[in-house]
């Protein structure tokens, strides 16, 4: 009989106060090790563990590398910093970003599924966009269980309706029901049947996120190249061959789902056209200083009324940029169901 001792959470946006809710729910007696991600910012000052143990009675600390993973323990990402397992020890590295984040949900719920299989349950909770959704296909694919926050119960429900679109979930939960579940679940005993494959691909992704190269790797035969560019550091974007959500990775190992890189791409137009603007302006500027310069040094005539005809004109196309740039969308599957109609309408 084996028992899940592995519990795996991640979140985003809106998952502070779930995430308090669940250790709250906790018993001191829990047999099981948590190990949390959330979205944060990189130069944060990593509170999170102080504010999770906050009527916790479960021990809660910022994770260190190389320390043991035991029951009864929440581990918490470092900002700017991945969070994983390998072979019963906690790996904080600053691997590559997944999903435009570090630290990022799939590479630890990856992590936990080719370590532990069958005794992982991995937790997916309110956040924007859909990272988790591929690490909950691993946790499933190496049977663990699954388990997201009703997307109806979500502050953000795009993560969790993200994983239900792409896996087959166990357990759907309120946050009011979620403490409750992990200690039905991790109490239970199951037959353990044996290990489930390990799958090429989980293995070389693991590996990324725990600083190894990827080009060493391998990251290049996970599947076709593409036609597109890692928005991050513009290298050739692979297809991966994996079941479940749409997925690429670079050979420097930045990796995306389809909505990350929707996301991040739809972002960097909107860069390049502020970059644009800002050229053009400066050029105005300059035109505008050489007719002035001309002016002033008595030259004034056909040349410095040219040079401020050619700001005019460059004014007017700035002014198209201006527009277009404002105008623009930050795409994701979130925006784009935002501003669908409902069915029928």
């Amino acid at each position: 009989m084996t028992h899940r001792d592995i519990v795996v959470v991640g979140t985003s946006a809106g998952g502070l106060e779930v995430l308090r809710k669940v250790m709250r729910g906790l018993p001191a007696d829990f047999p099981a090790s948590v190990l949390v991600v959330q979205h944060m910012a990189p130069s944060g000052p990593g509170l999170l563990p102080r504010i999770l143990q906050d009527g916790c009675a479960l021990p809660v600390s910022q994770a260190q590398d190389g320390e043991s993973v035991v029951p009864g323990h929440v581990y918490v990402a470092r900002p700017d910093h991945h969070l994983t397992l390998d072979e019963g020890r906690v790996r904080v590295t600053h691997g590559p970003r997944e999903n435009h984040s570090r630290p990022a949900v799939d590479p630890l719920f990856r992590s936990a599924a080719l370590a532990f299989g069958p005794r992982v349950i991995g937790v997916v909770l309110t956040g924007r966009l859909d990272d988790g959704s591929a690490g909950l296909w691993a946790v499933s694919a190496r049977g663990g269980t699954t388990v997201v926050q009703d997307p109806d119960d979500a502050a953000y429900p795009s993560m969790p309706r993200s994983a239900l679109r792409y896996v087959d979930i166990d357990h759907v939960a309120t946050a009011d029901e979620l403490a409750p579940l992990l200690v039905r679940l991790t109490g239970e005993p199951f037959p353990h049947t044996g290990d489930l494959p390990v799958p090429e691909e989980m293995l070389v992704e693991t590996r990324i996120a725990q600083e190894d190269g990827a080009l060493r790797q391998g990251v290049l035969s996970l599947g076709p190249l593409t036609p597109y560019t890692c928005p991050e550091c513009r290298g050739v974007l692979v297809r991966i061959r994996e079941p479940g959500i749409p997925r690429f990775r670079c050979h420097t190992g930045h990796a995306y789902s389809i909505d990350s890189l929707l996301a991040a791409v739809t972002e960097g137009i909107e860069e390049s056209l502020w970059s644009s603007l800002r050229a053009m302006e400066e050029g105005i500027l300059l035109l505008e200083h050489l007719s002035e310069h001309l002016e002033t040094a008595g030259e004034a005539g056909a040349t410095a009324a040219m040079l401020r005809e050619k700001a005019r004109e460059m004014e007017q196309r700035s002014t198209t940029i201006r527009r277009t740039v404002i105008e623009h969308e930050t795409l994701s599957v979130e925006t784009i169901d935002a501003a669908s109609p409902p069915s029928g309408a």
